[in-house]
């Protein structure tokens, strides 16, 4: 199958589909406010906790903007978060280009939407092994898989969709966003990729290491082995 080749794509992106899933919700209750105030018809598409939080800050105004991804998409989320963002439908809607043809086909036919910025930040690997008494199986439920992948996808699009792993970013976005009425310029959008690349770059680089330094030994010590 050969490469597919992107010739055409718009400077401008109007962002009026959102996911967002993150571990750090600093910054949520001025940043969610502001992307509706800016773009009332925008849908937020979150998980777990971070669809809690934005129920909470939104409020009455929850009920037309904001979507569990799960009804989203028509599958729950499994036990304990396992999976919540790896989902068909998702990645349609972050790789989709605007101007390929068969690529809006699939979004009809899945009746996915065009995801248009991803605002997602990683389990706390980092943090959670800085602890003391910490386990190889701690650390293990640390490593984030659904979180980097949207990153990724997000990332590698930047031709149409903004990848958000920074909170200290949000007020200055929102100021972009306000100013180009509710659209991110390829500009915008690249500078944003080459963030995420570098943030999921840290974070595999930093289990990678973790790994490197433990034995087999240590890894048997925190499991019973089945027969």
């Amino acid at each position: 199958m050969g490469m597919n080749v992107v010739d055409k794509i718009d400077d401008q992106v109007k962002i009026n589909t959102v996911l967002i899933s993150v571990s750090d919700k600093t910054g949520l209750e001025t940043f969610i406010p502001g992307l509706v105030e800016i773009n009332p018809d925008i849908l937020i598409l979150s998980t777990g906790g971070t669809y809690s939080k934005i129920k909470d800050i939104l409020g009455e105004r929850a009920d037309r903007c904001l979507k569990q991804v799960s009804d989203y998409t028509g599958q729950p989320e499994t036990q304990g978060g396992l999976v919540k963002t790896l989902d068909f439908k998702i990645y349609l809607g972050l790789l989709t280009e605007t101007y390929n043809d068969a690529h809006q086909q699939d979004l009809k036919r899945t009746r996915a939407r065009a995801i248009d910025m991803v605002v997602v930040n990683l389990y706390p690997f980092s943090q959670t092994i800085a602890q003391s008494g910490i386990t190889c199986e701690n650390a293990r439920g640390n490593i984030d898989i659904g979180g980097p992948t949207m990153i990724r996808a997000s990332a590698k699009n930047f031709i149409r969709v903004a990848s958000v792993v920074d909170p200290s970013t949000y007020p200055a976005l929102l100021e972009k966003l306000s100013a180009g009425n509710g659209a991110l310029s390829l500009e915008d959008r690249f500078e944003l990729a080459q963030k995420a690349f570098d943030h999921t770059a840290v974070y595999d680089r930093t289990i990678a290491d973790y790994l490197g330094a433990q034995t087999v030994k240590d890894v048997q010590s925190c499991y019973q082995t089945g027969e």
